[in-house]
């Protein structure tokens, strides 16, 4: 039976999965419950091996298709956790704990992928080893990170790794991509600016923090507008701005500056951390104040092999009739640990008009599930056809 066929029988099912994880919204790696009954659907479906606490409490199952004889293993990754956002959607499936939500679409990506895996253990036709990764703690956790270190693609044999994500305001159920950086790396800065506090009457008396750091907030700019290759891609934001006083007449001590810094390429990535650390060092010496920076790298930046990106591309249009290529976002993603470990490709998939990710009135559209099931089951059976 086509895979559209099959899956489309499984919609209604695959869409009481998506909302109860929705009703039950877990932050970073204590998905305890989605987790469990992840594990426990998987166990349903004959999946051949599922274990569970990888990468604290990450699940991952294999199965086998009818014939193994290239030992070929592909892996799908769906991401579980949500945010700590007070859901505003009104739905009848919204949150039950309040201060937590699904605004990003994690419930719907662990729903298709597991519509995918019961279809894949129903019908295995393919030829190797299908490894479904879900994966906790992806909205600032590094749950990816975790599952890499922790030897995940040796001990399961992953030798291509695919991740998917949902897309607001582009057409329900339809896939873009692009070949290369698809979303950013993500680093923080924290600049803890000293001057010499005291009272705002007698500025000539102090160094004024306030405008030490508004200086710095400017000239970071600067960064990417003139160190910066005009070819390239970079953002500099500064999203946090205050001082340690509230008084009206007070010349405050310290100021405290806090942002990120997101890249493409490594060589930006390492531009972006030299300048934002001479930019506000100097800054703050030229007024005869301090500045003490503590730059952190987060996530790096995810990119498609074009090899990967042309098996994605290809399984799509075999789904839909159609694909097409997007823009880089400078976003971020954990997935690209798994991509530094192993080739593979990220694909962005459709909702519809949709509030946008990390909004309180987010929700998933249902009428995509099948489609996301139905590309990992093509990309399964496409890299790993039977004979």
């Amino acid at each position: 039976m086509p895979i559209k066929n099959r899956l489309a029988e499984m919609q209604e099912e695959i869409t009481a999965w998506r909302r109860d994880f929705h009703e039950h919204p877990e932050l970073l790696f204590d998905t305890h419950r989605t987790s469990a009954r992840v594990a426990e659907l998987l166990k349903e479906f004959g999946c051949d091996e599922v274990a569970e606490g990888i990468g604290r409490t990450g699940v991952v199952a294999v199965i086998n298709g009818r014939q193994n004889s290239g030992n070929r293993v592909v892996g799908l990754r769906a991401d579980m956790d949500a945010l700590p956002i007070m859901e505003a959607t009104g739905k009848e499936w919204a949150s039950k704990t309040p201060g937590k939500m699904h605004a990003c679409g994690h419930d719907g990506h662990t729903a298709m992928l597991l519509g995918a895996a019961k279809y894949l253990a129903e019908t295995r036709n393919f030829d190797g080893k299908a490894v479904m990764i879900f994966q906790p703690a992806e909205e600032g956790g590094g749950g990816g990170r975790e599952m890499v270190e922790e030897g995940m693609m040796e001990r399961f044999g992953v030798q291509e790794v695919y991740g998917m994500h949902s897309l607001p305001d582009f057409p329900v159920g339809k896939f873009t991509s692009c070949p290369g950086p698809i979303m950013a790396a993500a680093d923080q800065f924290d600049i803890v600016v000293t001057g010499r506090g005291g009272h705002a009457a007698h500025p000539e008396e102090c160094i004024d923090t306030t405008l030490v750091a508004a200086h710095i907030v400017v000239a970071l700019q600067s960064i990417v507008s003139r160190n910066t290759d005009p070819m390239k891609q970079a953002v500099v934001s500064t999203c946090v701005f205050k001082t340690e006083g509230e008084a009206h007449n007070v010349i405050p001590q310290t100021a405290v500056l806090k942002g990120t810094a997101r890249s493409m390429e490594p060589a930006v990535r390492d531009m972006l951390e030299k300048r934002v650390t001479e930019v506000a060092e100097g800054t703050a010496k030229a007024f005869g104040a301090s500045a003490q920076v503590n730059y952190h790298r987060g996530y790096p930046a995810t990119i498609n092999p074009d090899t990967q990106y042309e098996y994605a591309a290809e399984a799509a249009r075999k789904v839909t009739g159609e694909f097409s290529e997007m823009t880089p976002q400078m976003g971020a993603e954990d997935f690209s640990y798994m991509l530094e470990s192993r080739p593979g490709a990220y694909v962005f998939i459709g909702i519809g008009p949709s509030a946008p990710w990390h909004h309180p009135e987010f929700d998933f559209n249902d009428e995509a599930l099948t489609s996301g099931s139905a590309l990992w089951a093509e990309i399964v059976e496409s890299r790993m056809p039977a004979a």
